[in-house]
Order: structure tokens, then C-alpha cells, then sequence
């Protein structure tokens, strides 16, 4: 114990060191504007070490997204149906692609990805798709995702009394579970675009089991959905009228792929005027299908591949006029596309020469022609062919002493865009001698009483052919008749064995390739008048990243990559990020 005592002891006494000593010294001498200098001196260096070690902490750091933020985007419309089975607006489907998530995920690419499904099988007869479910898929209430719920989801959407626009996908298709992680899809025929059906999203069957189909539309799960997708609803703010006016959502944790964006809303406008002003005045940060001249605020302007395309297609069974290859082709030639993509949608947009949309928003189709010049060139055409121009302007051509007078009707929509459309194209055919009477007509009269019927002889219309183009619907043989949309009544047994194959081929390459080679043959003979493609145009703010827009089908394709846009970042270690075995050649 003594011993202890004389160590504590020795430890207090004061002790010296040389070198300490003489700095003891000095420091004692210096006076205050010395310790002054000193002090500056002294922050300059803890200044410059501390920029030192900042730059090399940049240099050997990478900056990576995170987790956090919000996002305020606007869009045009009210939701209604926020249900995969029955969304048919744009601000529907916007949030069920938010909200809900289904066995696959799309991607920019054009490729699909496993999402509530781990993994999937397909038969050699490509008639049997086998799905594994991952087994920590669940829903935003807690509850697991199971095969009961995604053939409780088909089966809902395959029920005619539902009247779900889904229907047609799933007609003649046999879903069944094996066990609570398996589920089949046996299909009457191959059918190479099966999987894009996948992405449908999967409702919760414990929540909507109970409910008819005569109850589906007012159920108020519709509004205030429960899915497994990236982001779940948090509030819904409501006008007077009980209307909804913003959805706030925020991140769901346990999504299969959890967004790094903590919250999203959306606010709905009445019109476009609105939802311009709205932009202009900051009250949202992002809008799509705005013209960008229009918009006073910084913002980053998206441009994609909208995959429809407008065109003229002709009634011959109306009007036999169009029976006539040369006149076809002499109309097609005489018609300013560059100019209508300027004026129509401000430039926003590709002029083509066939059914299908550009592969690229940079791709054009246009020709070095004047106006005067292609003008002149279509009346070559029809001339050669055996028409004459009048003396009141209007070409006429004489087979068999029958004189046929070059005079027909354009109908069209009676939308701002596509009746400007039909006033240029009516304007050039005027310029080459045709006498062209122009209908207007509300969209659902057009619809019903116009093309169900094949009541035209020319008609301006817009067809969607989706982002896996698929041209059946639109051009072949059987599809002349209503319910079908070949509204150019076209037929070319050709085209019709090249889009049979197109729809059987399992192998994307090749299932193109019959594409393309039907859509030359259609273009080479002039079956329409094709005359555009529009862009998809999303105005976005330069502080989100991440954002890559595939080929638009729905505006809402624009989210098929929501979980991968960021707001925020941070800087960490190369170790600590997925790519270091990249990083390190490894």
C-alpha cells in the first residue's frame, strides 16, 4: 500500500523537458501581436490540412444516390381508378404504376425483370409459363403476396362482368396455383408478347375477394389502394366536392425495389393551361406533355419515342378512289410532314414513312424538297398515271368514258391537334389539285359512329402500337371488319403470314425482324398516308437524377424506373458500393 502511495506521488511532482522547456521559454516571451501572427498562422495550416484531407476524401470517394427527398409533379386530370383491373385514364394508371407491382418489371431497355416473381420457366412449346414467387414479396398492410392473390388477379381481370380493359390480354388463358409460391399460365397458342402481361399489377385478394363485380368500381380500396409497388399512399387531399386534388406518397421500405425517394405527390389540373401555370409558378416542379416554349421556369426537358404513329388511312370501300396506287403515293408525296411536326407539335415529333415509330427521337424521315417541289412531284406522279389537271384546279382521270373527279372527305378528331393536322394535309392536297371536304368530329362520335362502322373515305387518326410493336391488330386481313382496327382495310396475305410469325416467335430479333419486313411491304405500298410520330415530352428539375425514359407506350411508362431516381447523395468508400469488384478489375 506504501508503495502505491509513492508511485501516486511521483507521478505529481513536476517534471521538465528539454526541448519543451526552451519552447516554454519562447512562447513566454511573445507578445500578443506575436501570439496574433501565431494564431493566423496557425488557423491557415488546420485550414489547409483540413482542404487537403477533403480533397483526398473526394478523390477517393464516389458519390452515390440517397435516400430521401421529395418530389412534386403535376399532372392533367382527376384519378378514379387506382386498380390495375380498372385504371383507363392517364392520372390512373400514373399512380397504379406507383402504388402496385406485378410478377415482372418492364425496363427502359425494352427487357423484363423478375419483380414480385423470383424467377420463371418456359416450355418447350412455348405454351406453358411457370412463376416462382419471391418468398419476402408483400403487400404495403403487411401481408405476403402469394399465388392465390395473382390468380385471384386474372381471374378478376378474364371476368366480362368486370369490363376491365385488361380483358383482351387474358382471353383464352388458364392461370392456376401449384402451391402458395407457384403459379402457371397455360396459353391455347404461343403468343411471344406473353410476357409483357406480366407487369399487370397483383391486387391483394384477402381485400377484394369478398367484393362483386358490380361492387369493384365504388369500392373505396379504388381510391386509397393497398399494393406491393415502390411507393404506398400516405393522404389524399380532397376539394369541397370530394374530388382529389394531390396524392402524397411515401417510400415503401419492404418493396422488392424500394424507391430512393422518400416522398412523392402528385397534384391534378383541370386542363393544360393549369398545369402550365402551375409549373410556371412553382406550386409543382415536373409535368409531362407540356409544350416546352411555353414553360418560364428551369427545367430539364425528357424526350422519348411515343410508339404511335398518325397517319391517313383510306376507305376504298367508300370511296374507290383509293384503289388507285398512283394517287396513293402522289398524296403521300404532297404532303408537308416536317411542317406539320413543326406546327402540330412544335417540333416535338418525327415525320415517318411507315407504321411503325422511330427507333429514336433523333430519327427523321424528312426529304430536302421544297413545298413547291413536292408538289410538283405528286402531280408527275399523277399525270403518269393517267390523270389530267381541270381548269378549275381539280385533277380528273377518264377510264373507259367514266370520268372520276379527284374529290373525297377527311374526317378526323376534333381535338386542337389532330384538327390542325387535317387542315395542313387538306391544305397540300388542295395545292395538288384535289378537292378535299374536312369533317370534325367529337372524339366519341368519331369513334362510334365514324370508324366502328368505316364510315369515311379518308380518315386522320393516331394508332398505338405499343413498345414491343405489334401491327396485328392494325394490319392484318381479319382485323378489317369492327371490333378490328384495321381502319385502312388493308389486306396483303404477305403481310398477314409475316405478322402470324412475328406474333408466334419467341426470339426478339427475329420476331422484329418479321416485324420490320411487314411494315416495309405496307410502307412500299402506300396503305396510308403516314405522317408522324409525337415525342414524349417530361419537364423535370435538375436536382433529380436517375430518370431514363424508355419508349412510351402510356405516359405512365415514364415511371418504369421510379425507384432508381434520386434527389440526394452522399459520398462513401468504393468498397461500400455494389460496384467494386468493377471498380478493381476483379
Amino acid at each position: 500500500m506504501e508503495s502505491l502511495r509513492a508511485f501516486l506521488r511521483s507521478l505529481g511532482k513536476h517534471r521538465t523537458f528539454g526541448p519543451f522547456v526552451r519552447l516554454e521559454a519562447k512562447a513566454a516571451a511573445l507578445s500578443p501581436s506575436d501570439w496574433l501572427v501565431v494564431s493566423a498562422l496557425g488557423a491557415i495550416m488546420g485550414l489547409a490540412a483540413f482542404a487537403m484531407l477533403a480533397s483526398v476524401s473526394t478523390a477517393l470517394t464516389v458519390e452515390v444516390p440517397a435516400h430521401g427527398g421529395t418530389y412534386i409533379e403535376g399532372v392533367e386530370g382527376t384519378p378514379r381508378f387506382i386498380n390495375p383491373l380498372l385504371a383507363i385514364s392517364d392520372t390512373d394508371r400514373d399512380l397504379t404504376a406507383l402504388v402496385f407491382s406485378g410478377l415482372l418489371k418492364a425496363n427502359p431497355d425494352g427487357s423484363f425483370a423478375p419483380d414480385i416473381a423470383a424467377s420463371y420457366t418456359e416450355s418447350d412449346d412455348k405454351r406453358t409459363y411457370t412463376f416462382t414467387l419471391r418468398s419476402d414479396a408483400q403487400f404495403q398492410d403487411g401481408t405476403p403476396v402469394t399465388a392465390d392473390d395473382v390468380v385471384f388477379t386474372v381471374n378478376a381481370a378474364q371476368n366480362p362482368e368486370m369490363k376491365s380493359p385488361r380483358r383482351p390480354n387474358w382471353e383464352g388463358v388458364e392461370v392456376a396455383a401449384t402451391d402458395p409460391h407457384t403459379v402457371t399460365f397455360t396459353l391455347k397458342a404461343p403468343y411471344a408478347p406473353f410476357l409483357e402481361n406480366m407487369t399487370l399489377g397483383i391486387l391483394p385478394s384477402h381485400i377484394w375477394k369478398g367484393v362483386t363485380a358490380e361492387e369493384f368500381p365504388f369500392n373505396n380500396f379504388n381510391t386509397h389502394p393497398i399494393g406491393s409497388g415502390p411507393f404506398s399512399v400516405e393522404s389524399v387531399k380532397q376539394n369541397g366536392s370530394g374530388i382529389p386534388t394531390e396524392y402524397h406518397l411515401r417510400a415503401f421500405g419492404n418493396a422488392i425495389r424500394p424507391p430512393f425517394i422518400d416522398r412523392f405527390i402528385l397534384k391534378f389540373y383541370a386542363n393544360t393551361g393549369a398545369l402550365t401555370d402551375a409549373l410556371n409558378r412553382g406550386d409543382v416542379e415536373a409535368a409531362h406533355s407540356l409544350n416546352p416554349t411555353n414553360v418560364n421556369v428551369s427545367t430539364v426537358v425528357n424526350e422519348a419515342v411515343f410508339t404511335r404513329v398518325f397517319g391517313v388511312f383510306f376507305n376504298q370501300n367508300q370511296n374507290a378512289l383509293f384503289a388507285d396506287a398512283a394517287l396513293r403515293g402522289a398524296l403521300s408525296q404532297a404532303v408537308d410532314k416536317e411542317e406539320i411536326v413543326s406546327i402540330v407539335v412544335s417540333g416535338y415529333g418525327s415525320p415517318i414513312g411507315g407504321p411503325l415509330p422511330p427507333e429514336g427521337v433523333a430519327s427523321t424521315t424528312g426529304d430536302s424538297l421544297s413545298k413547291e417541289g413536292r408538289i410538283a412531284s405528286a402531280r408527275d406522279t399523277l399525270t403518269r398515271a393517267g390523270w389530267k389537271l381541270g381548269t378549275d384546279g381539280i385533277f380528273t382521270k377518264t377510264v373507259k368514258k367514266q370520268t372520276t373527279r379527284l374529290a373525297f372527305s377527311l374526317a378526323t378528331s376534333n381535338t386542337p391537334e389532330l384538327k390542325r393536322a387535317a387542315e395542313l394535309v387538306a391544305a397540300d392536297w388542295k395545292s395538288l389539285g384535289a378537292d378535299v371536304e374536312l369533317k370534325f368530329f367529337e372524339q366519341n362520335d368519331l369513334n362510334q359512329e365514324v370508324i366502328r362502322p368505316r364510315k369515311y373515305d379518308a380518315l386522320l387518326f393516331g394508332l398505338v402500337v405499343g413498345r414491343e410493336p405489334d401491327l396485328f391488330a392494325f394490319w392484318h386481313s381479319s382485323q378489317r371488319i369492327d371490333p378490328g382496327l384495321n381502319i385502312g382495310l388493308y389486306a396483303n396475305s404477305d403481310v398477314d403470314k409475316k405478322l402470324e410469325q412475328a406474333r408466334a416467335e419467341s426470339d426478339p430479333t427475329r420476331r422484329r425482324a418479321d416485324t420490320k419486313s411487314a411494315a416495309d411491304l405496307i410502307a412500299k405500298e402506300t396503305a396510308a398516308v403516314f405522317l408522324y410520330a409525337p415525342h414524349f415530352v417530361y419537364l423535370t428539375p435538375g436536382s433529380v437524377h436517375g430518370i431514363v425514359l424508355p419508349s412510351i407506350e402510356t405516359p405512365s411508362d415514364r415511371y418504369m424506373n421510379v425507384d432508381e431516381w434520386y434527389v440526394k447523395t452522399e459520398r462513401v468508400w468504393p468498397f461500400l458500393t455494389k460496384n467494386i469488384f468493377a471498380l478493381f478489375s476483379i
